[in-house]
């Protein structure tokens, strides 16, 4: 399997000696660009050396303060700087996560036989802002190695800041903790489907809740055949390599909130009987998405010690045409009774959630929340940078878009109508998998509600537009996979126990 390495963290009051790479930046001011945490040395280094301050060289040179545009500029004793756009002089973690990202994919760039030290100089105080820096340096860093391949990249970051107090450092754990968790959910999405399989899959989920103390069961396929999980036996059916459920638990103490967490893990669909075309299928290794983003965000919140009781369930499967294959017409029994007319073998993502679900569901917890790489439709309703959120009811809708705010990840909330229901009327189960092609991401919210009790609070996460970037790197996104939903659901966990 691949392994994550990010750059050490710290911060630092000055820029050190042996830093290989300043960031600085250009804020928009009064309707002009203005530098934004340049040292006094480099500053004077310019005026004396070009005759000219520095963002006037850096215009002329490309830069601008639109947010995450950069501009490599040299500076004094063969130090390297880049300038990064921040916008409005007024900024936001937001603006900050994406001009860090952006200024670290420019500075792995530059690397040649070593390792970079690279040092953000961006006038950095409150500690949301601090903490944006980080998670934005750290993601903007990632590259996804398959192991034995790839030259060094950058080994440190230096977060320059006049906060000397506790919250800084704290700020920085908190980031560090959160970025490490996307871009190990980004490493699983990444990883080739000949080596990332149900099997595989949760035997990594183990190694990585072992080292952050968390209780994690698994069910292969004879314990799942045992108790009755015929969504997951169904999809996985037509693979050799037979589908498992992982449950991962974090309680501490004095909790008093429990969140559950679902996701999907379809290690590989190739949309079974329904066969996808072969351009639908290239990316379909990123179909576990949504079980790599629960394990990520039960990990950053066990590591960050926050104080709320969270169960993680990954429904992992491989979604292949074999002479066992699940079939459409067939009826499916799902863990708890509901019987299911498979519509299509290609809507397999909701038939492993719904297993998935009921059992969360046995536990009572106070919210139910899944997230899965589950449709087209959203897409096509929202692109490839917003997720649909649907929810039964609105309080809970306004908690998740706070956290996605704070968190810096784009959702819109899509509505949850009656008559989606009545479009998965069966002859002969209870209910069908599918409806028509109108409407298809609210079908698909509609079939998992059936699965979670009408008194829990429960929402969905659709992902599947921006799990994976199948276009040029941007910001502190790379291509591939990209830890959707991971910020968002550790800031939801932060809100929920305070």
């Amino acid at each position: 399997m691949p392994t994550l390495v990010l750059p050490s963290v710290a911060v630092v009051p000055s820029v050190a000696k042996d830093t290989d790479v300043l960031v600085v930046g250009l804020a928009k001011a009064s309707g002009n660009d203005v530098a934004v945490g340049v040292p006094d040395d480099v500053a004077a280094w310019f005026v004396k050396s070009v005759g000219r301050e520095l963002a006037e060289v850096a215009g002329d040179l490309g830069a601008s303060s639109k947010t995450a545009t950069t501009a490599l500029l040299p500076g004094p004793k063969g130090l390297r700087l880049i300038v990064v756009g921040l916008g409005d002089i007024d900024v936001t973690p937001e603006q900050v996560r994406r001009a860090t990202g952006a200024a670290l994919r420019a500075a792995a760039g530059l690397v040649g036989d070593r390792p970079l030290v690279v040092a953000i100089s961006l006038d950095t105080i409150e500690p949301q802002v601090i903490k944006g820096a980080v998670e934005g340096a750290l993601l903007g860093a990632y590259t996804f190695r398959p192991a034995g391949k790839g030259k060094p990249g950058i080994a440190g970051v230096m977060i320059v800041t006049t906060n000397k107090r506790p919250e800084a450092k704290q700020a920085v754990e908190l980031g560090v903790g959160t970025a490490t968790a996307v871009c190990q959910a980004r490493t699983w999405v990444n990883t080739s489907p000949h080596l990332l399989y149900p099997e595989s899959f949760a035997d990594d989920i183990r190694s990585a809740a072992r080292s952050k103390s968390l209780a994690v069961e698994v069910w292969d396929d004879k314990a799942l055949e045992r108790d009755g999980f015929g969504g997951l036996l169904a999809v996985g059916g037509g693979s050799s390599r037979k589908p498992r459920l992982v449950k991962v638990s974090y309680a501490p103490r004095g909790a008093k909130f429990h969140l559950a967490l679902v996701g999907k893990g379809i290690t590989f669909d190739s949309g079974g009987l329904n066969i996808k075309t072969a351009e639908g299928m290239y990316t379909m290794k990123s179909d576990m998405a949504g079980a790599a983003s629960v394990v990520g965000a039960i990990s950053a919140i066990a590591e960050a010690g926050i104080r709320i009781r969270v169960t993680a369930y990954a429904a992992l499967a491989e979604n292949l045409p074999s002479g066992t294959a699940y079939r459409p017409s067939d009826v499916l029994t799902i863990y708890g009774g509901t019987t299911v007319e498979n519509g299509n073998s290609d809507a397999e993502g909701r038939l492993v959630l719904a297993d998935a679900l009921v059992k969360a569901s046995e536990e009572g917890p106070d919210l139910i929340i899944d997230v899965a790489t589950l449709t087209g439709a959203c897409v096509i309703a929202l692109g490839d940078r917003v997720a649909g959120l649907m929810a039964r009811d609105d309080q809970t809708a306004d908690l998740i878009l706070d956290a996605a705010e704070a968190a810096g990840e784009l959702f819109w909330q899509l509505p949850l109508p009656e008559e989606a229901r009545g479009k998965l009327d069966s002859r002969v189960a209870d209910l069908k998998s599918t409806g028509d092609r109108a409407g298809g991401a609210l079908t698909a919210a509609a079939f998992l509600s059936e699965f979670v009790p009408p008194a829990l609070s429960w929402a969905h996460l659709d992902i599947a537009g921006p799990a994976f970037n199948s276009h040029e790197p941007y910001d502190y996104t790379p291509a591939g996979g990209t830890g959707m939903s991971v910020r968002t659901l550790v800031a939801l966990a932060h809100a929920l126990a305070n």
